[in-house]
């Protein structure tokens, strides 16, 4: 009896308890977890948009358990610094540039090699399929403590420069930025320029000052970023590049999560690759619009020469992937 009453005023009490909103609920007794999300890209940005709201998806999904904040325009560092910082855990999930993270996990040179793509419809064939899939299990499986979560589209490369560039006798001299791997440099070098290995947030002022005569990168980054207002106004479309990005989740913040929050992030991460391209579509036109109203001069040219010139770059840094290169020279 004694027991049966004290089982009863402890239920009594726990009501009030309850009432009161002194006793935990089974709901809040998991711990919520605070995400934090990088990119070296501005708000806005359709990328940085696409993370924004996977980070809401999941913060509805599990009532408020799971929150990630966005910190977008390089305000946690460069690339390769913020892909550092999310191997240590420090950030949670990170969009990045395939350039940077080739030297971390070398299987993803092969789609930063010169004129490995067609074009931008090639591209996204082969990543929203089998040799997308492999590439995301290989760079989860390397040792570099990222979990790859999904693609972005990135748009073609082109170069932009101080000078007008028509042919590549023109690009003679010239001190170009690029992302820091030796295969871009190489590229460039392969072009006729002088590769200069820069991390993005010092392109403005390299720009100004002279340090560099351009850079390249995709239409929106060149707007976004504001380096036609440092000079390099000559926007020469030799879609050297068709690299795709790609955001990770840190190893250390993946090992945290259950199963049933690893099957949501899995789930909303592929909906954010979707998402992204939509967006990305949309703001293109946008964006070039938005440049030749600035006086930027978008120059076409033939790409062969530069096409030809690079077959050595894909010879050197293609050997180890010579049947990957088939699958994808294939995929239509």
């Amino acid at each position: 009896m004694k027991i049966r009453s004290h089982l009863a005023g402890l239920a009594v009490g726990l009501a009030v308890a309850s009432t009161l909103g002194l006793a935990p609920s089974f709901a809040s007794a998991q711990a919520t977890l605070s995400l934090r999300a990088a990119d070296v890209h501005p708000p806005g940005y359709p990328n940085v948009v696409a993370i924004e709201h996977l980070g809401q998806k999941l913060e509805a999904a599990t009532h408020g358990r799971i929150k990630l904040k966005m910190f977008p325009g390089g305000v946690l560092g460069s690339e390769k610094e913020m892909i550092e910082q999310t191997q240590v855990g420090a950030i949670d999930i990170l969009r990045t540039s395939l350039g940077p993270l080739g030297p971390v996990v070398p299987d993803v040179n092969v789609f930063n090699m010169p004129f490995v793509f067609r074009n931008e419809a090639h591209m996204r064939a082969v990543i929203d399929g089998p040799i997308g899939d492999e590439m995301l299990a290989k760079i989860t499986a390397s040792p570099a403590k990222l979990v790859a979560l999904g693609w972005m589209d990135g748009g073609s490369r082109s170069l932009y420069t101080k000078k007008p560039v028509r042919t590549m006798a023109d690009l003679k001299g010239m001190k170009i930025r690029m992302i820091g791997n030796p295969l871009f440099v190489d590229t460039m070098n392969a072009m006729g320029g002088n590769g200069i290995s820069m991390g993005y947030g010092e392109v403005f002022s390299a720009l100004q000052t002279g340090v560099i005569d351009g850079a390249e990168n995709n239409a929106p980054s060149y707007f976004t970023a504001n380096h036609f207002a440092a000079g390099a106004k000559y926007f020469t479309l030799t879609n050297h590049l068709i690299i795709p990005e790609i955001f990770v989740m840190s190893k250390v913040t993946w090992d945290k999560l259950g199963p049933a929050d690893q099957a949501l992030v899995k789930k909303f991460s592929r909906e954010a690759q979707f998402e992204q391209r939509k967006l990305w579509d949309e703001s293109v036109g946008d964006y070039v619009a938005k440049l030749k109203a600035a006086g930027v001069e978008f120059i076409p040219i033939d790409n062969k020469p530069f096409y030809d010139a690079t077959a050595g770059v894909r010879a050197k840094y293609g050997a180890p992937y010579a049947d990957l290169i088939k699958r994808i020279e294939a995929t239509k």
